[in-house]
């Protein structure tokens, strides 16, 4: 997932320097094991798929997952920019408009529920994110403003690769995890597909994992 923050979701970047944060915690041993995990998404008919948010859960990763700082979720030509955000809990997200037209921001989603009613410009006070969970935005004014957050507690995520579905989730300690994959075309409501996976102490992990149910 090009890591959260205020640009479209990626891997590196965030999530290196939570775990150089991690490692300094830790000491350099523990630092010195965490290697690459690589997984490929397809669809169901086997074909790489693009933008797929992967990420590795487990009770030692969520005591690792800090806020971000410095995130947005902008309104450019209509459009949410990123069209898809993750973040971490606790983190804040401004809502900047820069459109010349008026955008009244809003989500019914149970992981946040809010209303920023028409405005221009960057409201003062940003929203918080607390809760894990899917978050989709639409704008009262503009319906085919869609976009999505998704809120986690893991410091270890990514988004496949457009050409070959392709993750690369770097710096992950040993140890088991439970690998999730969502997509923004799964069902409303559906949750993150599920699998274990072990990180070795050297090498590379490796997964695959293939996303049915997918709407159009």
């Amino acid at each position: 997932m090009t890591s959260g923050g205020a640009r479209p979701i990626s891997c590196l970047g965030r999530t290196g320097r939570a775990l150089l944060c991690a490692g300094a915690l830790a000491g350099g041993g523990w630092a010195a094991q965490a290697g690459p995990v690589q997984v490929e998404v397809a669809d169901a008919a086997g074909k790489p798929l693009a933008d797929a948010v992967v990420f590795l859960d487990s009770a030692d990763a969520r005591k690792l997952a800090r806020p971000l700082a410095g995130v947005e979720m902008a309104q450019e030509k209509r459009q949410f920019v990123p069209g898809v955000l993750v973040v971490t809990a606790g983190t804040e997200v401004l809502f900047p408009n820069r459109d010349t037209v008026r955008h009244h921001v809003y989500s019914f989603s149970p992981a946040k529920k809010f209303e920023l009613k028409l405005y221009t410009g960057t409201p003062s006070n940003p929203v918080l994110f607390d809760k894990t969970g899917v978050v989709a935005l639409g704008c009262n004014i503009h319906d085919q403003m869609v976009g999505w957050i998704l809120v986690l507690d893991t410091p270890y995520y990514a988004r496949s690769a457009a050409a070959t579905g392709r993750v690369l989730l770097d710096n992950v300690p040993p140890g088991t995890y439970t690998l999730r994959t969502w997509h923004t075309r799964m069902p409303v409501g559906a949750p993150a597909q599920e699998q274990a996976l072990t990180v070795p102490a050297t090498g590379t992990a490796t997964a695959s994992v293939r996303l049915t149910g997918l709407q159009p």
